[in-house]
């Protein structure tokens, strides 16, 4: 018989992870360290192609995940943000911190998030951020957790989730995008989060239910 991980029955998931994991190390040296052995990274990690295309395949992207896409100039984003709460009746948002002012319409009741109770923000229609990035690849938005891109609360617990996406801040490739918020992100020990449409789930039949884990509307506008 293999050897396996040493797990007892009845082992909680967190000593059976534990145990795999020790399993897994048992032939590496006590005296190894990650820098000491090279990894092999032979897929992409940069995107040449044109600005202009790497914007329309995000914006492509990230409507197949069912985020309503709007492409606007950027002197046009209080429009837009106006017409996007219109659209879907909301009328009270709570938004980033960093957020600029010039965004904000004036019909919309906005209060920013400063430390925010979930009460509060359960009871609030939208959050309105920013993005740290954007990777048209995958069609995916990257929070930093910074002022621009708001804590996680923020983006989580209202129900509907009006987006920033600056064309600037859009990447080809996933490392391109990391590399972008790396610093800001290590500088401050933040986690990252990567969003790519609104919250979805779907059932044993495979029945897709939104806003189950988050947000279940994202609208995505991207500023030019």
């Amino acid at each position: 018989m293999a050897d396996g991980p040493d797990v007892t029955a009845g082992a909680s998931a967190r000593e059976e992870i534990l145990g795999r994991i020790r399993a897994g190390l048992r032939d590496v040296p006590a005296a190894e360290r990650p820098g000491d052995v090279e990894v092999q990274r032979s897929y992409r990690l940069t995107d040449d192609r044109p600005r202009a295309e790497l914007v329309a395949l995000f914006a492509e992207r990230v409507g197949d995940y069912r985020a309503r896409v709007s492409r606007v100039p950027a002197e046009r984003l209080r429009q837009a943000v106006a017409e996007a709460a219109a659209e879907l009746g909301l009328s009270r948002a709570a938004v980033a911190p960093g957020v600029p002012a010039q965004w904000l319409p004036e019909a919309l009741a906005t209060i920013a998030d400063d430390d925010l109770g979930i009460e509060t923000l359960d009871e609030l229609d939208l959050a309105i951020s920013g993005c740290a990035a954007a990777i048209a690849e995958t069609g995916t938005i990257v929070l930093d957790g910074g002022p621009l891109s708001g804590r996680r609360a923020l983006t989580l617990v209202p129900d509907h989730h009006v987006c920033v996406v600056p064309a600037d801040r859009v990447h080809g490739q996933l490392p391109e995008a990391l590399a972008a918020v790396a610093p800001e992100v290590s500088g401050r020990g933040a986690p990252i989060t990567l969003v790519s449409g609104p919250s979805a789930t779907s059932d044993i039949e495979l029945e897709r239910v939104e806003g189950v884990h988050g947000p279940r509307t994202l609208v995505v506008l991207i500023a030019e």
